[in-house]
């Protein structure tokens, strides 16, 4: 199972914020919690119907999340 593939939206679960296949655990929770300094294994252990690759999938959708094209608009001095 490619890892994005567990990153599930929908507009009845969570309001349609991203989740960890279809359950209600949404993504900016486990960001949250690793953030606050839970290791994986007490993830794990605290949310038993989540595996380790629900981790990696949501750190993998943070990067690709925050990774976008910057525009910037380029201003043209007119003849004068």
């Amino acid at each position: 199972m490619p890892l994005l593939t567990r990153i599930t939206t929908d507009p009845l679960i969570c309001g349609g914020r991203p989740c960890i296949r279809g359950m209600r655990i949404r993504i900016k929770d486990l960001l949250d919690m690793l953030a606050s300094g839970a290791s994986r294994e007490e993830i794990l252990t605290d949310y038993p119907y989540l595996e380790n690759d629900d981790i990696t999938a949501a750190l993998l959708y943070a990067a690709t999340q925050a990774d976008h094209p910057i525009l910037r608009t380029v201003e043209h001095a007119l003849p004068g």
